[in-house]
C-alpha cells in the first residue's frame, strides 16, 4: 500500500491528512493559517503538520511517496512556486523549495478546486467516470475540469476559472476586475446579496424576521424564509437558481462532461435548491437528439475533498515522474 499526504491551504486553516492510493483518508489534522505572516512561515508550517500527520497514522517518512498540495490561486508546479492567489500573500512563493527543506520526499501544487474535482473523481460522485466537472459554490465559484481522467488546467495551470465567464455584460462587479461574472451572480456570497436586496425591497416580507431572528444575512436565509410560505424567498431561490443553471449550462456545453458534480454548503438545503436546479440546468444545453446527457450530481467529499484531491494529485505526479524530479 502506497501513502500520500494531502495538504489543504485555505485563508483560515492549513488541514493535512494521510491518504491511500485507493482514496481512503487514514487521519487529518489542521492549523490556523494566519495569513497575514510571511509565505515563507506560512508554507514552513505546512511542511510541520505534514510531519505531524504522518507520525499521528504510525508511519515513517519513508513510508509516504509524495506530498500534493491544494491552494487558491495559480501554481506552477514545473518550478514548484504558487506564483499567486489573490487572498494570500504568495507571489512566486517557493512553496517546493520551502516544504522540502522541512520534510524531503516529492511535493506537487495544484489549485483547491481542481484536488476538488479530482477527489470527486477518484472516490466520490464522479468515481469510475473519464470525464466530469465540479463546480464548488462558496465565497466564489471553483471549477475543476477533468478530461479522459486527468486535470485540464491549461498551458500555465491557470484554467478552468469558470467562475470568471461572464453572465451578464456589464453586470455585478466581480473581485477579479470584470462585471457580470458567474462568480458575482452564483456564488453563495451572489445568494446573499441577492437575499439583501429582496429583504431591502420588501420590508414586510419573512426575509427580514429571519435576518433579524440569525443576526445576519447568510445563505440559509431565503431558504428559511420559503419555508415559512414567503413570496420574496421564492423569488430570491427562483433568481438565484436562473443564475447558476445558466452558468452551468455553459459548463455543460463547453465540455459535455458524464457528470457534472455541484458542492459547497449551499448545496446542503437539498430539494428547494436542486430540482428547481436540475430542472432549469438540463433544459439548457444543447444536446441533439438521441444525444447521451451530462447527469448532475451532488459533491460526496465535503470538507475532506482538499486533502483527498491534493494527496491524489501527488501520487499522479509522482507515478509518471518515479525519480520525483518535477515534483
Amino acid at each position: 500500500m502506497a501513502y500520500y499526504v494531502g495538504i489543504d491551504l485555505g485563508g483560515t486553516n492549513i488541514k493535512a491528512g494521510i491518504v491511500d492510493d485507493q482514496g481512503k483518508m487514514l487521519n487529518k489534522s489542521s492549523i490556523k493559517t494566519n495569513a497575514d505572516r510571511p509565505c515563507e512561515d506560512i508554507i514552513k508550517d505546512m511542511g510541520n503538520l505534514a510531519v505531524q500527520v504522518i507520525a499521528e497514522a504510525g508511519l515513517k517518512k519513508e513510508d509516504i511517496s509524495a506530498i500534493g498540495i491544494g491552494s487558491p490561486g495559480t501554481p506552477d508546479n514545473e518550478a514548484g512556486l504558487l506564483v499567486y492567489a489573490k487572498n494570500l500573500p504568495f507571489v512566486n512563493a517557493p512553496m517546493r523549495k520551502i516544504i522540502r527543506e522541512v520534510i524531503d520526499l516529492p511535493v506537487y501544487i495544484d489549485n483547491d478546486a481542481n484536488c476538488a474535482a479530482m477527489a470527486e473523481a477518484v472516490a466520490g460522485a464522479a468515481k469510475g467516470v473519464k470525464d466530469s466537472v465540479t463546480i464548488t459554490l462558496g465565497t466564489g465559484v471553483g471549477a475543476g475540469v477533468i478530461i479522459n481522467g486527468s486535470i485540464y488546467s491549461g498551458f500555465n495551470q491557470a484554467g478552468s476559472e469558470f467562475g470568471h465567464t461572464v453572465l451578464v455584460s456589464g453586470g455585478e462587479q466581480c473581485s477579479c476586475g470584470r462585471k457580470g461574472c458567474f462568480e458575482a451572480y452564483a456564488s453563495a456570497s451572489a445568494l446573499v446579496r441577492i437575499t439583501k436586496e429582496a429583504a431591502e425591497a420588501n420590508p414586510d416580507s419573512k426575509l427580514n424576521d429571519v435576518i433579524k431572528d440569525l443576526g445576519k444575512v447568510n445563505g440559509k436565509v431565503a431558504f428559511i424564509a420559503q419555508r415559512m410560505g414567503d413570496k420574496a424567498a421564492d423569488e430570491v431561490i427562483d433568481k438565484y437558481t436562473d443564475y447558476l443553471a445558466d452558468g452551468l449550462a455553459n459548463a455543460i456545453n463547453t465540455f459535455m462532461p458524464e457528470v457534472l458534480v455541484v458542492g459547497g454548503g449551499i448545496c446542503n438545503e437539498g430539494d428547494p435548491l436542486l430540482v428547481p436546479l436540475q430542472e432549469k440546468t438540463m433544459s439548457r444545453p444543447f444536446f441533439g437528439p438521441g444525444v447521451k446527457k451530462t447527469r448532475i450530481a451532488l459533491a460526496q467529499m465535503g470538507n475532506d475533498a482538499g486533502i483527498v484531491g491534493a494527496a491524489m494529485m501527488g501520487m499522479n505526479c509522482f507515478d509518471k515522474n518515479l525519480d520525483g524530479t518535477a515534483c
